[in-house]
């Protein structure tokens, strides 16, 4: 066994945080015994948490809702990744500062190409929302090759933040909600909102959705069920939640404590039957 390295995942909430579990099964498949808790943090509150966690002995966190662009702020250097994204979800402890990465992207590009077996490039692209999640993927997906990314959100000044930020004018649109009746259907629509967390879809046209369209939802278990059930009832071809995601990003942030990548199957194919079960049991 290795040495025991002090990590955690920052958010708020993140008591139903499944990442934990996924570290713990990690670092038994390669012999690291892992000390990985869940920190509640409120925005307002992030930076004293962070600092309690690095002088207690902390040395790698992940970041989620609502927190990664707080987190992008706070590091000290930033890999090209997550200065693209603005966005951190991944830090890792350098001496007496912290450096910022992003595998949010990386991972879902890689769930949807290799798990899920879809070819992105030429996909016309829809991405809902212009948070942190959705800074997380937006490079990810426009490096797959996909023809155009549409993104729309309800704060219209966040959209043209997140456009600007990728610096790729040709191939990014921002767009405003009302406009998409008149957008025509897409290949790939993306969903990167928290609204699924209420149990709430997106005021969406069902325009949006076409024969070729695979919906995916970066939240996972009951948070995703709202958008993907709207998008199977409009005729989606194949819908996928994010976990998939979860556990590829998370073997990437592993990756960069550890050294070494975990094999990923087994710990998404255990994760999987247990979220369903929980999901149908409701």
């Amino acid at each position: 066994m290795s040495h025991v390295i002090r990590l955690a995942v920052f958010g708020h909430p993140v008591a139903h945080s499944l990442s934990p579990r996924i570290h713990a099964a990690f670092g038994q498949q390669l012999g690291h015994l892992v000390d990985y808790t869940a920190i509640d943090a409120a925005p307002e509150a992030f930076t004293a948490a962070l600092q309690a966690f690095a002088a207690t002995g902390g040395t790698g966190a992940n970041v989620t809702l609502p927190l990664k662009e707080a987190a992008f702020a706070l590091a000290n250097t930033c890999s090209e990744r997550a200065h693209r994204a603005g966005a951190v979800n991944t830090l890792v402890r350098q001496g007496d500062t912290w450096h910022g990465e992003n595998t949010d992207g990386t991972g879902l590009v890689r769930d949807l190409t290799e798990r899920q077996g879809l070819d992105l490039r030429g996909r016309r692209t829809l991405l809902i929302g212009a948070g942190g999640a959705a800074r997380g993927v937006a490079p990810a997906l426009l490096d797959a090759g996909v023809d155009g990314l549409t993104v729309v959100n309800r704060t219209a000044a966040r959209t043209d933040a997140l456009a600007d930020a990728l610096g790729d004018p040709a191939r990014v649109h921002p767009r405003y909600l009302e406009q998409l009746d008149e957008m025509g259907e897409f290949d790939l629509i993306v969903n990167a909102t928290s609204a699924g967390r209420a149990g709430v879809v997106p005021d969406l046209p069902r325009s949006l959705v076409g024969m070729r369209t695979v919906a995916v939802d970066l939240s996972y278990g009951e948070a995703a069920v709202p958008f993907l059930a709207w998008a199977r009832a409009h005729g989606a071809r194949q819908t996928v939640d994010g976990l998939g995601m979860l556990v590829e990003q998370a073997a990437e942030s592993f990756a960069l404590w550890y050294g070494e990548r975990p094999e990923t199957d087994a710990v998404y194919d255990d994760l999987q039957s247990r979220t369903a079960s929980l999901v149908t049991a409701d």
